[in-house]
């Protein structure tokens, strides 16, 4: 049975958020909830839910219209319509005797063949089902989302005995596609696989860090990036999701682990995190957690608890040695505080990882995914072992006192993924290695480069033979910005399917960073004009355009595949290409005024004549302009590519891919469906306003100035971009060629790039990471 309509029952946060990203994925949904006692509006409570989803930042809607899938209603008066629904989740409080009584109601409306979930993280699935019909059962499963159910890419499913098999693979097939979830199978265990290891991991660094004595600084620094771990260490993490979810989750683990189990061993409540949460400071979402902002005469101070007194203290960088260290290796091998507390924290988490293996999961692969996508691990505890050396983990819990698991002993001398013949193999709990399957319809550019070498290859960018005649162009420079060894594999990339003789028939754009790219390499940039090396300058600007023209017009269709960030000459790429597959979490726009520059690489042309000929766009000359010069001027960002779309930056053509392991096969497949009797785009030719038009747009700038909402040079930018966008020396009676307006590009770009407030700008960005408002 397709999945073509949903409920959910509950519409707090985590519910509020699943209905939410159900209908990013285009499919209605049911949402219900309580009638409140003398409640007017008896839809109340899942009326207000909708309310906070359009308000909640960041948002849990990947584009505001996608509300309007969401019915809200009541479990009085709409019960009768969960017979409307396939698929219907449970999100009520996690008291097993409200989910009975929340179950007794939907089987009795629900159709015949419908699917029930729970996204419980705390009650087994056999609690839940005690007593239940057999019916009911068969029809059951626990679908676990992790919060915020849109970016966090993790899906626990649990069957039960008598669950249907028909039914697993519908959610699985379902939440994978069209919701984009990582799915992962897991035992009927508490805490299932990512909430036991990271609980663990959680309980342990918290321990440890009372016990040496570290500040809360001090121990985020060590467990935190150099481990590939979240950026803000544990503290900061507990701060993010509520400090009080810990006393929650730690009651559940102390209810249903067996006695004995390691997490009950060194668990010891901290008087210290009652009384934050008995005050309000609860994290984020309250006063503040072991950090918090302050305002002062000075303006807002980030303060950090103190570990030992409770008191609050400007929050300050970690002196110790260890903190600093960036190598895991070496940060292991610390003496200090540090480096006891990394050796501490890593071999209880590690060590208990793998000592659950089979009893949470089959196999390592699917601990290793649910921590990445669960906990935003760069690499699973597996994954993490081999980084650091089994040999050297072992030793490393002997000298702990530590005991090592049998899977651990399995793997001594060895690794537990190793690469044979091109096929990735982890080491199974037999003590055998198997391949590691992916799932029908993914392919992974990770995989073709274990089996195969590159077509050509520079510093910055590769080309790779995907297969079925389709060639994939890879950035891999720092950050993925554009840098010229990029054009120059670009042009390779045109020139290795054009001369091919039609062995390849399509290049595809794509890579597997967390970002697409950051855009332009403006360090170098930087560089040349503190040096005054404006024909290098000028070079790469004219390389940049002609590299991005010939993609355009090249007699074969060039796709582009971003996901995450696509900003700047990143963004540019995709305005040139035939199609663009873009992962739904794609965050797209022309940014270069940030850095005192205007898009010089064909943004501006592209921007400006796929307005014009907008055949939506209101009439008059000045709208498509009006909203061309807004985006840029204002370096607007989309924050999904659904949202790209109302910007032009992606097409009513192209496609949006939901699961990010599938961008390359899809991004492949609509490049082949384009190959067949491909004509490339004509050029186009636009009427400009010119003068009068640019002089209109500078207008709302010195408007902006005036409020002090605008610096003066931010007016001095949006003045070189308001004359290229409306034609230059032109007006109405005269067609504008895509060839004039870069030449306009060219002529602002060489302009800013000499003015000393520009090279300022992006010194701050390169320094900061932030822009300046000089």
């Amino acid at each position: 049975m397709p999945i073509n309509k949903v409920a959910v029952i509950g519409s707090g946060v985590m519910g509020g958020g699943i209905a939410a990203h159900v209908a990013n994925a285009g499919v209605p949904v049911l949402l219900l909830d309580i009638v409140p006692a003398g409640a007017k509006n008896r839809n109340v409570v899942a009326e207000q839910a909708i309310d906070r989803l359009l308000k909640t930042d960041p948002a849990p809607l990947m584009h505001r219209d996608n509300a309007r899938l969401i019915t809200p209603g009541n479990l009085e008066d709409d019960l009768a319509k969960l017979a409307e629904c396939d698929w219907i989740v449970e999100v009520v409080l996690e008291k097993l005797e409200i989910k009975h009584a929340t179950y007794a109601k939907i089987d009795q409306h629900r159709k015949a063949g419908s699917i029930v979930s729970s996204n419980t993280s705390t009650i087994p699935l056999k609690d839940l089902v005690q007593g239940l019909p057999e019916r009911f059962q068969r029809d059951f499963l626990i679908t676990h989302f992790f919060n915020p159910p849109r970016y966090m890419r993790l899906l626990e499913i649990v069957k039960g005995p008598k669950t249907r098999a028909d039914a697993v693979a519908t959610i699985e097939e379902f939440c994978d596609i069209r919701l984009g979830k990582g799915v992962i199978h897991a035992k009927d265990t508490p805490g299932f696989i990512a909430n036991r290891i990271g609980g663990m991991w959680i309980q342990s660094a918290l321990q440890a860090a009372f016990d040496l004595r570290l500040t809360v600084e001090e121990a985020d620094a060590i467990m935190g990036r150099p481990f590939g771990m979240p950026r803000t260490g544990v503290f900061g993490l507990m701060d993010l999701v509520g400090i009080d979810l810990g006393p929650q989750v730690a009651a559940s683990m102390q209810r249903t682990l067996a006695p004995g189990d390691a997490y009950l061993r060194i668990y010891q409540d901290r008087p210290l995190i009652a009384k934050m949460i008995a005050d309000g400071y609860t994290g984020r979402k309250g006063k503040g957690g072991f950090y918090r902002m302050t305002k002062t005469e000075k303006g807002r101070v980030k303060e950090a608890i103190d570990l030992q007194t409770g008191a609050y203290r400007p929050s300050a960088d970690p002196t110790l040695g260890s903190a600093h260290e960036r190598k895991p290796q070496a940060l292991l091998q610390h003496e200090d505080r540090g480096g006891q507390y990394a050796r501490r924290v890593l071999g209880l988490t590690l060590a208990y990882a793998a000592s659950l293996v089979p009893e949470i999961a089959d196999d390592i692969v699917a601990v290793d995914e649910a921590m990445r996508w669960g906990y935003t691990w760069k690499f699973g505890p597996f994954e993490l072992i081999d980084q650091i050396g089994v040999d050297n983990v072992v030793a490393l819990l002997k000298a702990g006192n530590i005991e090592v698991p049998p899977l651990l002993q399995k793997a001594a001398g060895k690794s537990f993924y190793r690469t044979t013949d091109g096929q990735l193999e982890y080491l199974a709990t037999a003590g055998t290695y198997a391949p590691v399957k992916r799932r029908p319809g993914v392919l992974l550019l990770a995989d073709i480069k274990r089996r195969s070498k590159p077509l050509a290859r520079n510093g910055s960018a590769s080309l790779w033979d995907v297969g079925d005649g389709v060639v994939c162009l890879e950035f891999h420079s720092k950050m993925n910005a554009m840098d010229p060894d990029i054009m120059a594999m670009l042009s390779k990339g045109l020139d290795t399917v054009k001369k091919s003789n039609g062995a390849f028939k399509a290049l595809v754009v794509y890579n597997e960073a967390d970002n697409f790219s950051v855009g332009a390499n403006v360090g170098l940039a930087l560089f040349a004009a503190n040096v005054a090396l404006w024909p290098f300058i000028e070079e790469g600007e004219t390389g940049g355009q002609n590299a991005y023209k010939a993609a355009k017009y090249a007699a074969f269709p060039v796709v582009s595949a971003p996901s995450g960030m696509a900003l700047g000459g990143g963004c540019e790429i995709l305005l040139h290409s035939a199609a663009v597959q873009a992962h739904a979490e794609s965050y797209l726009g022309l940014v270069e005024t940030g850095v005192g520059l205007v898009p010089g690489w064909g943004g501006c042309k592209e921007m400006v004549t796929r307005l014009v000929a907008n055949p939506k766009r209101p009439g008059g000359p000045m709208p498509p302009l009006m909203q061309a010069f807004e985006q840029i001027a204002l370096a607007k960002v989309s924050r999904s590519a659904a949202e790209a779309r109302d910007m032009l930056v992606l097409r009513p053509g192209d496609a949006i891919t939901m699961n990010r392991d599938r961008l390359l096969a899809d991004a492949k497949a609509k490049a082949l469906e384009l190959a067949n009797n491909y004509q490339p785009p004509k050029p186009i030719a636009v009427n400009l306003p010119g003068p009068t038009g640019a002089a209109a747009l500078k207008l709302g700038v010195i408007d902006l100035v005036h409020q002090g909402k605008a610096t003066a040079y931010d007016a001095v930018v949006a003045e070189k971009l308001a004359e290229v966008l409306s034609g230059g020396d032109t007006d109405m009676t005269l067609e504008t060629s895509e060839d004039q307006l870069l030449a306009l590009e060219r002529r602002a770009f060489q302009a800013l790039i000499r003015e000393p407030k520009t090279l300022a700008r992006i010194e701050h960005t390169l320094e900061t990471g932030r822009p300046l408002r000089n």
